[in-house]
């Protein structure tokens, strides 16, 4: 007991204090977060924009196009699947060129998280992937790719339409761009329903929607609808952030940019749209008029239509090939893939008719040189044959005979090619 009394008594004695109570500093395992980046919006108005063409839109061609005053340029779509699969001819399909000051890429994908695992790799800036939009691909009409719920068939895919939108832009410093078709088949559109349905989910980060004025069973074939596209521009609702608009189909004039899209926003800011704002923009959006006519945004900009020479062609021809081999190589591979792409491309320029021999202008793009048509000169009149022997011979000028048994039937058929 007496032991037990002066235990407790040296607790309390002046020799033996207390020790003092540590200070506790809070820690937090939370990672600081720097302020996020302002995403730079691209400015679409009054430019020309080259279109996502498959095959034929590959990167020597939009050098030619910018040659020819083109402002924004795409590249061919890519499909997702193919791209997380590491393929080096898909990421081959996200290559930019210098001269690309403007320049995106198109994605196709049916799946949310495959957008999202590829707008990853795309921000990553250790990949050295440097674009200022990424486009999302709900037009293809090809079954392969709406097969796999990508294409068009997102468009009938409101759910995982928004969990694309929402992965890619948590992840990506660059807006994200919507081409899509008026609706699957051509009596129900659905793109004026779409359109404020995705303005209605708040999404931040969506720099414009395409509207491509055909339907996916239409394909390419008769002629997209401008007033539709119009209606679509005037379809959102007024009390929310507006989303631009953007229409495309058969420019393939000047005169064609000034009646189908400066006309139509001129008719909805005049016109009773309920209240609606015109969203429609100023923009020519070339997709198949560019591969018919590549100077076709010089022809818009300058407002003429340009009776360019067989010889003017001829010398474009030259650049394409030469920016080929750059690009695909000048051994026996490369040479056989500049004039497989080069052959493609042939496909669709000898639809041109020269505006001199043209007896009302313009050229409209369901119009198509008739058979055996004479031009100006030699030349001239080879360039417009339909004969897949002349384009042949045409890529034997720039680079040389054809190896032995070689055939060419072109990959990228519309509905309305004839078969040569």
């Amino acid at each position: 007991d007496n032991k037990k009394g002066r235990d407790n008594n040296s607790k309390h004695s002046p020799n033996n204090k207390p020790p003092p109570t540590p200070i506790i500093v809070p820690t937090t395992t939370a990672t600081p977060t720097l302020p996020p980046k302002e995403r730079k919006l691209i400015d679409f108005r009054n430019k020309v924009y080259i279109a996502p063409l498959t095959t034929v839109g590959n990167l020597p061609f939009r050098r030619i196009m910018k040659h020819f005053s083109a402002d924004i340029t795409c590249g061919e779509m890519a499909l997702s699947d193919q791209l997380l699969q590491g393929k080096p001819s898909e990421w081959a399909l996200l290559k930019r060129h210098p001269v690309e000051d403007v320049f995106g890429v198109q994605i196709a994908s049916g799946h949310a998280d495959q957008y999202t695992r590829v707008a990853e790799v795309l921000a990553n800036k250790e990949e050295g992937m440097e674009i200022d939009f990424l486009d999302m691909n709900l037009g293809c009409p090809i079954d392969l790719v709406c097969e796999k719920g990508a294409g068009s068939s997102l468009m009938l895919r409101e759910r995982k339409l928004r969990g694309s939108l929402e992965g890619m832009l948590r992840v990506l410093e660059c807006p994200v761009t919507i081409k899509m078709r008026t609706g699957w088949s051509e009596n129900q559109p659905i793109a004026h329903q779409l359109v404020p349905k995705i303005q209605s989910w708040g999404i931040d980060g969506i720099g414009a929607i395409m509207i491509h004025g055909r339907s996916r069973l239409q394909r390419y074939s008769r002629e997209a609808k401008w007033d539709y596209i119009a209606q679509v521009g005037l379809c959102q609702k007024p009390d929310l952030p507006q989303i631009p608009v953007i229409g495309n189909g058969d420019i393939f004039s000047y005169t064609d940019y000034e009646e189908k899209i400066l006309d139509q926003i001129k008719k909805g800011e005049e016109g009773d749209g309920d209240g609606c704002a015109n969203n429609l923009l100023p923009t020519a959006m070339l997709g198949r008029g560019a591969l018919i006519k590549p100077w076709l945004p010089t022809e818009i900009k300058e407002r003429r239509h340009w009776d360019i020479s067989a010889t003017e062609r001829m010398d474009m021809l030259k650049d394409f090939v030469r920016f080929g081999l750059e690009h695909w190589g000048s051994d026996q591979q490369g040479v056989n893939q500049v004039r497989r792409f080069l052959l493609e491309w042939l496909s669709f320029l000898h639809r041109y008719v020269p505006v001199g021999l043209l007896e009302v202008l313009p050229q409209y793009m369901n119009h198509r040189p008739p058979n055996n048509m004479c031009g100006r000169s030699d030349l001239e009149t080879l360039m417009l044959s339909r004969n897949c022997a002349d384009w042949i011979k045409i890529s034997e000028m720039l680079l040389g005979p054809v190896p032995e048994g070689f055939l060419f039937e072109p990959k990228h058929k519309a509905n309305s090619y004839q078969k040569v």
